[in-house]
């Protein structure tokens, strides 16, 4: 006699290593309006050869692309190959602890060497790096999570690799430091006494506990002070062309979606810092929704950093010194050193250009969360799914259990896809503070937003 087998839905999609995408997405191409420039100190557009100090200039013509599909090296490929493409999870366990008609899925970049979604452009970066005979690349991280991204790439690569670590994060992740080492990076707290940028911000608060666009000022400054030309900057986020490199994990998820037999995503969530997470999992999504699709795509950021729910769309510059061009985006002003909170890689004043006119033009929508309920939500997330997310991809998954519930409310089923964008091993002091009850909350006030603000009042307006 032979028993019925009950069918199972799939709890992990994996797609082939033949199956992984073999272009980037550019959702510049496809925006009704077209971006504005960025602009030099002069107000006038920047030109290639005005950022050529800074990047080489194969990763300069990608910036300024507006082709659709823009085809990834296989060098770059053969390397990816390590961890992509990465799986699609059904969030089962979380779905019957939330009690939610909702089907749930997060896309695992926790999977790559470096533990996040960073490694994506971190290797294309140092490939068309080496590719136009740079030697050494320098770079600012928050969590640590991009400058770790960065030592892997670069170890692999040959190139030299110097990280600035915005100084709270330095001291409060001390393996991501070890981790950098482990990889041939070097790292240094930011504000340093190495660097212009960083003696001037130490002179003014000598226990500033730093900022991204500090860090960044440092490590541009480096890159353009080498005689020999063969030093350049790589950025982990907020520039079109790591946007670029990351819309791979979106393309991804979409054939997951299918192979589970989901037709569409209803909402699509990510946690946004500088936008390049957010950027890789909801561009490929964006497009859809150009061409009609329904879909909620929702950005969450931090309420102590709330670039996209309270900030202008303005033009600022990427740094504190001004070193970088003038971006249209959305900001709190470069000036602006949100509250030591632990998710450090969403610490950052202004938003990717990219993002900024997706969410200008209506295609995604911000959220911000307090970091009390994302470690609550993250602690649900662990002792159901077993992954520990870093406290950053803890935004996600708050606004993923917010939109389940909601959709228990309502009486809906929904395919709800969200980002993991890291696992969170190496950030359980913050676990550690919350489980102890010692970690707080922090809002910005009106008067904190407009002090911070002031220092854009006389830039070109969008």
């Amino acid at each position: 006699m032979s028993i019925p087998q009950k069918t199972v839905s799939p709890i992990k999609i994996i797609l082939s290593e033949s199956e992984m995408p073999r272009q980037w997405y550019n959702l510049a191409a496809d925006f009704r309006s077209p971006m504005l420039p960025p602009l030099g100190p002069d107000g006038k557009p920047v030109t290639p050869e005005m950022m050529s100090a800074i990047f080489p200039m194969n990763l300069i013509e990608q910036e300024m692309s507006s082709d659709r599909w823009i085809d990834i090296p296989e060098e770059v490929l053969s390397i990816l190959y390590k961890w992509r493409p990465s799986p699609l999870h059904r969030a089962v366990a979380l779905e019957r602890l939330l009690d939610t008609p909702a089907r749930i899925y997060y896309k695992n970049e926790s999977v790559s060497p470096a533990g996040s979604h960073k490694p994506n452009t971190a290797i294309a970066q140092a490939y068309y790096n080496k590719v136009a005979g740079i030697k050494k690349l320098t770079t600012e991280t928050g969590a640590g999570q991009w400058g770790s991204a960065l030592s892997f790439a670069c170890s692999l690569m040959g190139l030299e690799c110097k990280v600035y670590m915005v100084k709270v994060s330095f001291e409060q992740k001390p393996f991501r430091k070890m981790l950098m080492q482990t990889w041939g990076g070097s790292c240094v707290a930011s504000p340093s006494s190495t660097t212009n940028a960083g003696r001037a911000v130490l002179a003014k608060d000598p226990n500033c506990p730093g900022s991204l666009a500090i860090a960044i000022s440092e490590a541009v400054e480096e890159a353009v002070s080498d005689p020999t030309g063969k030093t350049k900057y790589a950025l982990g986020s907020v520039l079109n062309h790591v946007m670029l490199h990351q819309t791979i994990i979106g393309q991804e998820t979409k054939k997951q979606l299918a192979l589970a037999g989901e037709k569409k995503a209803d909402v699509v969530i990510a946690c946004a810092g500088g936008g390049s997470n957010l950027a890789g999992l909801a561009f490929p999504f964006c497009k859809d929704k150009i061409e009609g699709a329904q879909i909620d795509i929702l950005a969450v950021e931090p309420s102590s950093c709330p670039t996209l729910t309270r900030g202008p769309f303005a033009y600022d510059i990427g740094d504190m010194s001004g070193m970088t061009p003038l971006l249209p985006m959305y900001t709190l002003g470069h000036e602006f050193i949100p509250d030591t909170i632990h998710a450090g890689g969403l610490r950052y004043h202004g938003m990717a250009p990219l993002v900024s006119k997706a969410v200008a033009d209506g295609l995604i929508e911000p959220r911000s969360i307090g970091q009390t309920e994302c470690f609550e939500a993250a602690i649900k997330f662990a002792r159901s799914e077993g992954i520990v997310p870093a406290p950053e991809s803890s935004h996600a998954v708050a606004m993923a259990m917010r939109e389940a519930v909601k959709a228990k409310e309502e009486g809906k089923e929904k395919v709800i896809v969200f980002g993991l964008s890291g696992h969170g091993m190496l950030d359980l002091v913050g676990y550690d503070k919350f489980l102890s009850g010692n970690l707080q909350d922090h809002e910005p006030s009106p008067e904190q937003l407009a002090r911070s603000l002031d220092c854009i009042r006389n830039f070109p307006k969008p």
